[in-house]
């Protein structure tokens, strides 16, 4: 009757925090739309079109001469200053381009499983135009594809990455607190030892060890294992503490009596105490390799193409230059920001909801 209580408060007190609905609904959809990216994203995210690099986003409209179109975009043209010899693009308001909800398009595996060309939205698997709503990068390729495709790396490095991290770090500690004397010495002069170097620069270094010529799913896992070999050390540090508070509990001093092994007693007894502690830390620790994986990628030294990542999609936007002509390349960056953010709301609204006297308060 007691925990069914404490559960109740819990789940008032969690779905109370206004910031933690929101980042919880806002990655609720980002991960969504990644599931579904192949049937939402227009094109292939592969795909280029040699004539349209550069292509600022197209611009919906709903009215062509003050007669209800519905949504369509123009065609477009290119256009070359006769002076400076800057290409640029216009409108050609001469070729209008319906927009189709659940259209035919390009062909793609639905979840790499069955072939389909089903898509939410179009302009159809004929048209000669091009719906590009957050514009075309240097190759031609759509962003808003690219960046659904990115998220799908981004995202779930994320949270590969901190499961495998968290789940090293709980065990390292218990085991550290757990027997003490040499064992615990050694374990924690390797931390300090890893703690000392600084962050990025060992991200960096350890990514360099990933051979260049492994396929792009090998080099995904390998960052992957990257991120969670750095990330795992802060957790193993408090679970240690833990550990050693708990070791002397009489719930663990009776199981030792009744001869349970030590490895019974860590994994059904210890751990399971820590697992509201180890839930938090895991929600709060994806944020960081999201941004792990997108600096690795953005220096040039994680994902590599056919693959792309939100980090590599900004790799196109390192120059001022850059960024003044074509500030569409940024859109990515935002999709980090929204993420992050999101997943720090929801940490913080699960440490809140889980500490026993903000709780009671809070009721």
């Amino acid at each position: 009757m007691k925990d069914s209580q404490t559960s109740a408060r819990v789940r008032r007190a969690f779905f109370k925090h206004k910031l933690g609905m929101v980042g919880l609904v806002i990655l609720a959809i980002l991960y969504l739309t990644i599931l579904f990216a192949d049937v939402i994203s227009p094109y292939n995210y592969l795909e280029t079109h040699r004539n349209f690099e550069h292509v600022p986003p197209s611009r919906i409209r709903w009215k062509h001469e003050d007669e209800w179109k519905g949504p369509f975009v123009y065609g477009v043209k290119k256009v070359r200053d006769p002076e400076t010899l800057a290409v640029s693009y216009q409108e050609d308001q001469t070729k209008i381009y319906p927009i189709y909800w659940f259209t035919q398009g390009e062909t793609y595996k639905f979840l790499g499983l069955w072939e389909t060309d089903f898509h939410l939205f179009g302009l159809g698997k004929e048209a000669k135009g091009f719906l590009f709503l957050f514009g075309a990068d240097r190759f031609g390729r759509d962003v808003f594809s690219r960046i659904l495709q990115g998220g799908r790396v981004s995202l779930t490095a994320g949270l590969i990455g901190t499961f495998i991290s968290v789940v090293i770090g709980a065990i390292i500690g218990a085991l550290s607190g757990y027997f003490g004397g040499w064992i615990d010495t050694l374990i924690q002069r390797f931390i300090e030892i890893l703690r000392s170097f600084p962050r990025i620069p060992l991200w960096l270094t350890l990514a360099l060890i990933l051979p260049p010529g492994w396929p792009s799913t090998w080099v995904y896992l390998g960052i992957v294992v990257v991120l969670a070999f750095i990330g795992w050390m802060g957790v193993a540090r408090v679970v240690r503490g833990m550990t050693l508070s708990l070791r002397e509990k009489e719930f663990v001093i009776a199981s030792r009596i009744v001869g349970q092994s030590n490895f019974k007693i860590i994994t059904k007894h210890l751990l399971p105490n820590m697992m509201t502690y180890l839930v938090v830390v895991a929600t709060l620790s994806i944020p960081g390799m999201i941004l792990g994986e997108s600096a690795i990628s953005f220096l040039g030294l994680g994902i590599k193409e056919p693959m792309t990542s939100w980090g590599l999609l900004l790799k196109q936007a390192q120059s001022l230059s850059e960024i003044e002509a074509h500030p569409w390349l940024m859109l990515p960056g935002i999709f980090i920001m929204v993420s992050v953010l999101s997943f720090n709301f929801v940490g913080d609204a699960l440490r809140d909801a889980l500490d026993p006297y903000r709780t009671v308060e809070k009721v």
